[in-house]
């Protein structure tokens, strides 16, 4: 089993060290070990992302609103984690409405927050009706085969299908669940900095508002994820709020990438949904309806639907 971090788990760990032959003395500060080691990973990534983030170029509007929706994002996933420390689990229906409710806000910010306004810079752009049509789609199958090349190739661990990847079952099982955090988050990082890079700041802020929103669910699904698995409430969350940190770096790239040139835009934009929607259907829908829980998926995702629909027509 993976490290514990309450003191109920600190305990049973000691009691199985010593089970084993290991003395207790030396099972407690292998685990005082553990935290110190978390608390100095959290540490030296907030040191780097500080010193990182004083590089770019923030009097730029479209850089420093990148990097506020990112951040905000961010903060929305650590946030989520928070509930795992106070308590030591959740029912998996309350898991499976919210990885639905997830869903719904990410699937109504790919249509409302990237794919309209696609289509918008498309013809502002001069193309025509069908050639608008043309360039969102292909930008969409561009994101989606991105991903899909990504989560073929990178070594993770989905929640419902296991070990993909080259040489998965050589990394460490915390790690594959970081890099299948990761993926889920690029896009969204991305879909941020894309939408930031654009003539609309007030669609923008909607769609970094709602991916926050989902963020929350989304970061303590992670820690409860983790925790099914055996890892304790402290290391949970922890890993839960830096895999947030990806987004914020991803927004930053994507508004860099559309910055070279605004012809770029509707491309990104797509393609920023089409991840999402990749991310909908590949992961989060699936996991969503494992557990025979699809109704109140279902609903959840509904309901996720309209909280991002209202939020960016209020916005809007």
């Amino acid at each position: 089993m993976p490290g514990q971090d309450d003191p109920a788990a600190s305990c049973g760990a000691e009691q199985r060290a010593a089970a084993s032959g290991i003395n207790p003395q030396t099972a407690r500060s292998m685990h005082w070990r553990r935290l110190m080691g978390l608390a100095i990973c959290l540490g030296g990534a907030a040191v780097l992302l500080s010193a990182i983030f004083r590089m770019l170029p923030l009097d730029d509007p479209r850089m420093r609103g990148a990097l506020t929706g990112g951040a905000m994002a961010a903060l929305a996933t650590a946030l989520g984690t928070l509930p795992v420390l106070l308590s030591h689990q959740f029912s998996q229906r309350t898991y499976d409405t919210l990885l639905g409710f997830g869903a719904g806000v990410m699937l109504a910010a790919s249509s409302f927050s990237l794919i309209i306004p696609a289509l918008a810079s498309a013809r502002l752009q001069g193309a025509s009706a069908w050639g608008a049509g043309g360039i969102v789609g292909a930008g969409i199958m561009a994101g989606a085969l991105f991903l899909m090349l990504v989560d073929r190739l990178v070594p993770h661990e989905h929640f419902v299908k296991g070990l993909e990847g080259r040489q998965a079952r050589a990394l460490k099982r915390v790690w594959l669940f970081v890099l299948a955090i990761g993926l889920h988050n690029l896009p969204e990082g991305l879909a941020i900095g894309v939408a930031f890079a654009g003539t609309d700041p007030v669609a923008a802020l909607a769609l970094a508002t709602g991916i926050s929103i989902q963020d929350v669910p989304e970061g303590m699904v992670v820690a409860l994820a983790l925790r099914g698995v055996g890892y304790g409430r402290w290391r949970s969350a922890g890993i839960g709020m830096l895999s947030g940190l990806v987004e914020p770096v991803a927004a930053v790239l994507g508004v860099a990438v559309i910055s070279l040139s605004a012809s770029l835009l509707p491309w990104g934009l797509a393609a920023a949904a089409g991840a999402m929607l990749y991310v909908i259907s590949h992961e989060i829908i699936p996991e969503s309806h494992r557990e025979g829980h699809e109704t109140f998926a279902t609903g959840g995702l509904m309901v996720g639907f309209v909280v991002m629909m209202l939020l960016d027509t209020a916005l809007s």
